[in-house]
């Protein structure tokens, strides 16, 4: 039976290692996941804050562009009223 004790015993060994291996292995997944998380979240905020400016004048932009593109229809559909009718006196 010694044999089946030196086996037991490179066994437990093996596995004392694995459980150290494992813990320092979640460690440095833990600290980069956090060191990600951070990057992430500070690309996120300079992206949005670098881009709420632009999105804001794009809209601000479309709006005047909406309101031209109204008083230009109107205007032209009373042009073509006023053109088209034929009034007697």
């Amino acid at each position: 039976m010694p044999g089946l004790e030196t086996q037991w015993k490179t066994l437990v060994k093996q596995l004392k290692q694995l459980e150290v291996d494992t813990r320092k292995a979640r460690g440095e997944a833990r600290t980069r996941l956090k060191v990600l998380n951070r990057q992430t979240r500070r690309f996120v905020e300079r992206t949005l804050r670098d881009a709420e400016p632009r999105v804001r004048q794009a809209m601000k932009d479309a709006a005047r562009i909406g309101r031209s593109l109204r008083a230009g229809m109107a205007a032209g559909a009373a042009a073509f009223r006023a053109s088209t009718r034929k009034r007697t006196k």
